[in-house]
């Protein structure tokens, strides 16, 4: 099945050129030419499309009051937004990520750079699906859960136990997305020993799966493991992960630098920081991350 995307933008020749690349690419696409539009298009079938593409600069509505009304309904709020502004002011895109915006793309952008957010944010939207799937499964007695330890190696891992730990909260469908994003994170840039700037050139180059494949297939590499400590106390439920790694500048990605947000990866502590978790903070060299959500929450 194609994804559905929203395409919105106040100029019908950036919205054709958009729609021909993305269609070329396999992807259904639907377009409004104001805020207005967009918004009675999302009213009617919101939950239908897999990622929004919002020209922030329009007339009436403005991008940025379609963003904040996308991200204050719960239907919605998940659903990826990717920005596109000519303005590249720090500013800009530090309200944009208050706001909740995914991704900014920066006019002019090249097609290969459309592509490669539009798949990140489609990436992100398919997990969540899957997750909020998962999560209808009738398994009640995680609830009563207290305390259990669970180690990982693989992404396939990872998802299984995030699965099943995402179900002891109120809303496992919000805690799975941020919960997934953590382990990956430990797994290929703590165990793996894979940094930024290295998965930014193999995704570039198309040779991020054989790389991260022959890392796993590493006879040190490949055998660390991820430590998922869970706990339920009181007021919240505790997740402490950790992993083999040396660690990393985890402040710098806290602090969600703009040009983090014009990247085809990097959003995973984002995303866990700002959509899933009521608190999240590293510890020591950062190979130790604890995030906890309110319990009812």
């Amino acid at each position: 099945m194609p994804h559905k995307l929203l395409l919105v933008d106040d100029e019908p020749f950036n919205l054709e050129l958009m729609a021909e690349l993305l269609q070329d690419a396999g992807h259904e696409v639907v377009q409004a030419e104001d805020g207005e539009t967009a918004l009675a298009i999302l009213q009617r079938e919101g939950e239908t499309f897999s990622t929004v593409l919002l020209d922030k600069m329009m007339p009436g509505i403005s991008g940025f009051d379609v963003l904040k009304r996308i991200k204050s309904e719960p239907r919605l709020e998940f659903l990826p937004v990717i920005m596109q502004t000519a303005m590249g002011a720090a500013s800009s895109v530090q309200e944009g990520l208050a706001a909740g915006a995914f991704y900014y793309l920066t006019k002019p952008f090249s097609r290969d750079m459309l592509l490669a957010i539009v798949e990140a944010a489609i990436g992100h939207w398919d997990r969540y699906a899957h997750f909020r799937e998962l999560a209808n499964l009738h398994v009640d007695a995680l609830r009563h859960l207290n305390k259990a330890t669970f180690t990982c190696r693989s992404h396939k891992e990872a998802q299984t136990v995030t699965a099943l730990l995402a179900k002891t909260c109120a809303h496992p469908e919000r805690v799975a997305t941020g919960l997934f994003e953590l382990l990956v994170n430990a797994i290929e840039h703590g165990n793996l020993d894979i940094s930024f700037d290295e998965k930014s050139h193999y995704m570039a180059e198309g040779q991020w799966e054989a790389e991260l494949a022959r890392r796993m297939q590493d006879p040190v590499l490949g055998l660390r493991q991820v430590c998922v400590d869970f706990s339920r106390e009181p007021e919240q439920m505790r997740f402490t992960i950790s992993d083999m790694g040396a660690g990393f500048d985890w402040e710098r990605y806290q602090n969600a630098e703009p040009a983090s947000l014009m990247s085809s990866h990097g959003r995973g502590i984002l995303i866990a920081r700002k959509l899933s978790f009521d608190g999240l903070h590293y510890q020591g060299r950062g190979n130790i991350v604890v995030a906890h959500v309110n319990s009812g929450d």
